[in-house]
């Protein structure tokens, strides 16, 4: 797993400047992005449950799975939603949920166990571009990677991923994958910069979190929140804009920043989705789509996916192999883990 110091140090030397977002999820974050998740501008939670819960049992029965196993699993509250259509159909048998932070993981665990008598939870505390080869194999798996968070990764990152995720699946797994769907502007950077402010200090968060684990001193008030969606690219980009010239020093990496008044520094993207793209990404990383769900509005979507069959269509372990060696897919963008943290972002 890349560490802090790894990533601010990239990120602040890089150009344009960019931190990524997992590091946004300390104990005063994760509480933030609740609050987010349930803001009313911030539509993707509510939509991607109502698809859940219209459509868990019709997934438990058309996977046959016993096992769930969820990425960025957070505190598992849509993961129960699936829980029940499992063990309502006589399935479940076994609950991986994977998570970067170590004590949301096995609270949530815990919690699921008092919860669902019988089942077998294994937590595993891992970054999802870099470690689903520790997740247990064996069962009839269904691997969940909810709330958006795909579109966290930048397009390189994403087809990395998604090539691993493939590689992971056996014949009986399924993949059920959430993505946010491209819509009105107005909506969509509304989502991302609400009336009351919570996402403007959602982000300077991540300031916090660098001052306190790296001995920096950012003042948090000298920046600013920007959330803009760029149309070519169809994504959400969240930045912070430093509102005056600025000298940073973080002394844990000896290092000292130099930021101009104006200058942004990226600290989230979310890729936004249609139907096409979906499809033409999962068959590129070797998978096909064999359900598509929508809320009503056709705000957000679920996709359940299976690996492909057939002569070099998977691109099997290499690519873990390679991203451990070169670090590809460690992405300047919410690793935002947004989608899926604590509740689904």
């Amino acid at each position: 797993m890349s560490t802090i110091e790894e990533d601010v140090r990239r990120g602040l030397t890089a150009h344009p400047k960019d931190i990524p977002p997992k590091w946004f999820y300390d104990d005063r974050g994760s509480s933030l992005f609740d609050e987010i998740t349930r803001l009313p501008e911030y539509y993707p939670t509510r939509c991607e449950r109502a698809i859940l819960e219209a459509r868990a049992p019709e997934i438990s029965r058309r996977t046959n799975a016993d096992t769930l196993v969820e990425l960025g699993s957070g505190t598992s509250d849509k993961s129960r939603v699936l829980l029940d259509g499992m063990r309502d159909t006589g399935t479940l048998r076994r609950f991986v949920p994977f998570d970067v932070s170590k004590q949301t993981l096995h609270d949530a665990a815990a919690a699921i166990e008092r919860e669902y008598a019988g089942i077998d939870v294994q937590p595993v505390v891992g970054d999802f571009t870099l470690d689903l080869e520790s997740i247990p194999r064996g069962g009839r798996r269904l691997v969940a990677f909810l709330g958006g968070t795909i579109g966290n990764l930048l397009p390189d990152a994403r087809s990395v991923f998604l090539r691993d995720v493939a590689a992971m699946l056996g014949r009986d797994d399924y993949f059920l994958l959430g993505t946010d769907l491209v819509k009105d502007v107005a909506r969509l950077e509304a989502a991302y910069d609400d009336g009351q402010g919570v996402t403007a200090e959602f982000n300077k968060n991540v300031l916090n979190v660098i001052n306190r684990e790296l001995d920096a001193d950012f003042v948090v008030h000298a920046f600013e929140h920007v959330a803009v969606f760029d149309a070519e690219r169809e994504w959400i980009e969240m930045r912070l804009r430093s509102t005056r010239a600025q000298t940073v020093r973080v002394r844990a990496l000896q290092l000292k920043v130099e930021f101009a008044a104006g200058e942004e520094m990226r600290t989230e993207v979310s890729a936004k989705f249609t139907r096409g793209r979906v499809e033409r990404e999962l068959r590129a990383a070797g998978m096909e789509l064999v359900e598509w769900w929508t809320d009503a509005d056709g705000d957000f979507a679920l996709s359940l996916a299976r690996r492909r069959t057939g002569k070099g269509v998977v691109p099997g372990k290499a690519s873990y192999r390679e991203r451990r060696r070169t670090g590809k897919g460690v992405v300047p963008g919410k690793a935002s883990y947004r989608g899926n943290r604590p509740t689904g972002k």
